[in-house]
């Protein structure tokens, strides 16, 4: 095998995050559930003989050393292999959202060159790699939606049946780091909730986030008054600024290919936005050994 095409990398919702406390390094602990949407990236690996990690962007440029060659320096060091790749990305998930795009597209990449250099390690070998490049990493590795906890790297998989969703990128972005120091910052000790409690009551959650974000950026609120005039709910998905409402009224009336947010409102000029269905099972989910 000398290369892999069209490897999807979906983004993820937070549906509702929590802080439910802070470790003694100074990370937040949290918990979240994260479900995987079918707003995607899309990767293709083809494999060098020559030892060289090269990426080409399909769309517009991406940092120098992103998290994609990040994760293939370190599967390679990891591993010893000898092998080279390209990786090809067609991005089409937005930066700077807090919808996971960067940590799917490295995990997409462990996942491919797993499999292309003829690796076949296990998930077990896999994860700790994937924590290294960030907490939601970790999640693009498993099966589907999940319950997270710690920093986000604790996961047990959870039942999460497709609903649909808008979801909305103002154009602005948001440091994560400048979020969580944020004297906004709410925090959830007293509504902390055990693993598999929300029974998909996750309306009655929150993000503790979103406080912060909203005084960090006017559009993140602009955004959220949006959805909630139209759908009658919205929430900031992980640290922002991306935003979503569901819209379970469309699910029976829109056709499947009706994804423009634009359909449903008008939104400003260089936002982004979709109508997007949630995932029951991630698209690599059995491809990682074991």
């Amino acid at each position: 095998m000398k290369a892999l095409y069209e490897l999807p990398a979906p983004a993820k919702l937070n549906l509702f995050l929590h802080v439910v406390g802070k470790r003694a390094d100074g990370y937040h602990l949290l918990q979240s559930l994260f479900v995987p949407i079918d707003w995607m990236d899309t990767l293709h690996l083809e494999r060098r003989g020559d030892g060289r990690l090269q990426r080409h962007d399909l769309r517009s440029p991406l940092p120098e050393d992103d998290l994609c060659l990040r994760a293939a320096r370190l599967l390679r060091e990891a591993s010893g292999c000898e092998w080279g790749a390209d990786i090809h990305i067609d991005k089409r998930i937005p930066s700077g959202a807090g919808m996971g795009g960067g940590s799917s597209d490295a995990a997409t990449v462990l996942i491919g060159l797993n499999r292309l250099w003829g690796l076949n390690w296990s998930l077990a070998r896999l994860a700790p790699l994937a924590l290294r490049m960030g907490a939601d990493v970790p999640f693009f590795l498993g099966s589907g939606p999940a319950f997270a906890e710690g920093v986000g790297e604790l996961l047990q998989p959870t039942q999460f049946s497709g609903r649909r969703f808008a979801v909305i990128k103002p154009t602005a972005g948001l440091p994560t780091q400048a979020i969580f120091q944020s004297p906004h910052l709410m925090r959830s000790e007293s509504l902390a909730i055990v693993a598999g409690s929300f029974a998909g009551t996750y309306l009655d959650c929150r993000n503790d986030l979103q406080a912060a974000a909203e005084a960090a950026s006017e559009e993140v609120g602009q955004a959220l008054r949006l959805l909630r005039a139209r759908f009658g709910n919205s929430r900031m998905t992980g640290s922002g600024s991306a935003v979503f409402a569901e819209v379970a009224e469309l699910v029976e009336s829109a056709p499947p290919q009706a994804t423009r947010l634009e359909d449903c409102l008008q939104l400003p000029d260089r936002w982004e936005g979709r109508i997007c269905r949630s995932l029951e099972s991630l698209p690599l989910a059995g491809w990682i050994p074991g």
